[in-house]
């Protein structure tokens, strides 16, 4: 779906895709979110 992608692109170019980008950054930095993030990953795998 190159549509999909393209829209993917442009929103990551975008000043509120940078915004996003940098809060999921810090987000990944943090070892508490990190954790939360990986035991969701956990459940949704079905772990």
């Amino acid at each position: 779906m190159p549509g999909m992608v393209e829209r993917i692109k442009q929103f990551a170019r975008s000043p509120q895709g940078r915004r996003t980008a940098e809060q999921v950054r810090r987000a990944a930095a943090d070892p508490r979110r990190r954790a939360q993030a990986q035991r969701l990953l956990g459940r949704l795998r079905g772990g």
